[in-house]
């Protein structure tokens, strides 16, 4: 479980194939503090830390989850946005984030205004996944408030804290992100399916 509140912005050290899955080297501060078989999020995708050695610890992403997310899109040398779980005696700055995406969106446009930054995003709405006004919505991993929401397409405004600490000074137009939907709205939605089925 994580909240979506980005304590790091770690570095892909090493991308190295292993069948159908594979495995990352990240470069991140906190490596020192991890241990084995810990949850770690990446871009909001849970990943187990399966090795540490100095100042990089490896993960791996199999099959399935490479084709859900954009993490196939990574290279060595991109940022990626990292959190460990959260504590369950610590403030929930975020919102409730679980670090499994949902599908994935490409930014169609990036906008600079007056103090703050404002990017759309559109997704393929055959997964029925939706976004409302004020809702939250999770954009690699990181936990943000929705605007303009349409069916299959929204904003987000991000402040110079954010866009400084995160990796959204590195996301341009065409990029592809990973979003998790608000797990309140999903079971909202999986009800309703029920009770008209």
């Amino acid at each position: 479980m994580f909240t979506g509140i980005i304590e790091e912005v770690g570095s892909i050290a090493k991308i190295q194939a292993s069948g159908g899955n594979i495995d990352y080297t990240i470069q991140a501060q906190f490596t020192k503090e991890l241990k084995i078989d810990q949850s770690v999020a990446h871009n909001g995708v849970c990943l187990t830390v399966v090795d540490i050695e100095d100042t990089s610890y490896k993960v791996t992403a199999i099959e399935e989850t490479l084709n859900k997310t954009n993490l196939k899109h990574l290279k060595e040398g991109d940022l990626v946005n990292l959190e460990r779980g959260m504590k369950m005696n610590a403030h929930l700055d975020g919102h409730i984030v679980q670090g499994h995406v949902d599908q994935t969106a490409t930014c169609t446009k990036a906008e600079t205004k007056d103090g703050s930054w404002e990017f759309t995003f559109s997704y393929d709405p055959k997964l029925m996944n939706v976004t409302i006004e004020k809702g939250s919505i999770t954009i690699n991993g990181v936990s943000l408030t929705v605007v303009n929401s349409k069916l299959n397409e929204f904003s987000v405004a991000i402040i110079p804290y954010t866009y400084e600490n995160t990796g959204f000074k590195t996301i341009k137009e065409g990029d592809v992100v990973n979003l998790e939907f608000d797990v309140i709205g999903k079971y909202v939605k999986r009800l309703m399916e029920i009770r008209n089925n």
